[in-house]
């Protein structure tokens, strides 16, 4: 029988240490586990903690393929610890394992980060809250549940699934839209390629006749001639407008202004609402499903959801629950949320199974949202390519319509 140290955690979530005697590490794993601990990390006698760590650094080929945290990188990494930890893997042991295939340079150091803190004493979610630009509330909370349910496996797993349905569905929309911004680009390039390059030449060839041109063409020979001239002041100011812009919208005033603008838009301005209420459903879900009491859940998602007008409503939605009204009459109250999504609310709250509504409402609302988005560009493409055509047209018969004219002259 070897002897093995081990750092763990009760369900109280106070930090133990020890030494437990067991023919193998597995087997002192296993009899951890059985006693109810978060095993931290288990070390036999002749070799310590550092050391192991040491060993599995010095055998790491890291070949990072980018710096920056990607969605695909996170959703990798919660469904990689979740399945190891499953499989009854130390949580240093598992960091250990991801840390060897991750393909971010700055997800590497942030999970050997968390390997120190954790070495240290530090909780999974209090390592986790030392990296707010990596690991958003919503990270930290779940993972406080899980720790304190003794769950953390399956609760990552529901993170990982939420992170996996979040990404797929900014995925479809980003596909979407690349056909009519392509469109839009090369709409554009050619209008101004043809007032910068083409209309200049036929200006030439008009100045050798002595004809009063069109109104037409008189008109665009201005345009181009401001487009020339005027370029690279208007590009600077274009620059600066859109600067200001998002300086505006950074501001508290500025960004709740813009968001019910954008809610407000005809046509559009559903979709913007079905997006919100999509993301706040599937967080809502996510968390009521792992155990997070529905006040606490409430909080998470208004620092989350994105979005400071949806958050001051989730906030008064908070507050009304936390004085003992149900969840139904708030959301009615604000206006915001359609009869749907708070009658399925309200069924919910009746049933007892409130984290199944908030996922059908989720469901629901993709399905719409990527509905939306399809017959929306199934008409702007063709309306893009028409005003574009119209465009083009207007410049070709405004320069030819001076040759009619010295035709006429001719005849």
């Amino acid at each position: 029988m070897a002897r093995y140290y081990y750092i763990a955690r009760n369900k109280s979530g106070k930090k133990e240490s020890g030494v437990e005697e067991a023919s193998g590490r597995e087997e002192a794993i296993n009899r951890l586990q059985n006693k109810g601990l978060i095993i931290l990390n288990v070390y036999s006698e002749e070799k310590g903690a550092l050391g192991l760590k040491e060993e599995v650094v010095a055998k790491t080929k890291f070949k990072p393929k980018h710096y920056r945290v990607t969605s695909d990188d996170l959703v990798l990494f919660c469904r990689q610890l979740s399945t190891l930890l499953g499989a009854g893997v130390t949580i240093l042991k598992s960091l250990d394992i991801i840390s060897q295939q991750v393909s971010s340079r700055r997800l590497f150091n942030v999970i050997r980060g968390l390997q120190k803190d954790m070495e240290g004493g530090f909780s999974l979610h209090d390592a986790l809250a030392k990296y707010p630009d990596v690991f958003s509330d919503l990270w930290i909370n779940l993972v406080e549940s899980g720790e304190a349910s003794g769950n953390l496996a399956v609760v990552l797993g529901r993170l990982a699934t939420y992170l996996e349905r979040n990404a797929a569905f900014k995925a479809k929309i980003i596909s979407a839209l690349i056909y009519p911004a392509i469109l839009v680009c090369a709409g554009t390039g050619a209008l101004f390629f043809m007032a910068i390059k083409i209309i200049p030449s036929f200006t030439e060839i008009f100045k050798g006749f002595n004809i009063e041109l069109p109104l037409l063409t008189k008109v665009l020979i201005v345009f181009s001639d401001f487009l020339r001239t005027k370029f690279l002041i208007l590009v600077i100011t274009i620059g600066i407008v859109i600067f200001l812009f998002k300086r505006y919208i950074k501001t508290s005033a500025g960004r709740r202004r813009y968001e019910s603008f954008k809610f407000n838009l005809p046509a559009v301005g559903e979709f913007f609402r079905a997006i919100v209420i999509e993301r706040f459903s599937s967080e809502m879900s996510t968390l009521l499903e792992s155990g997070v009491p529905i006040l606490y859940s409430l909080e998470i998602t208004e620092h989350s959801v994105g979005n400071l007008t949806t958050a001051d409503i989730i906030h008064r939605i908070k507050e009304d629950v936390r004085n003992g009204k149900p969840l139904k009459e708030p959301m009615e109250k604000s206006g915001f949320f359609e009869p749907l999504v708070v009658q399925m609310v309200a069924i919910g709250e009746e049933i007892g199974e409130l984290p199944q509504m908030f996922k059908k409402i989720n469901t629901f609302y993709q399905e719409y949202s990527e509905t939306f988005l399809n017959r929306f560009v199934a008409l702007f493409e063709p309306a893009i390519l028409l005003v574009m055509g119209t465009a083009i047209g207007i410049m070709v018969v405004g320069m030819f319509l001076p040759i009619f004219q010295i035709a006429k002259i001719g005849e």
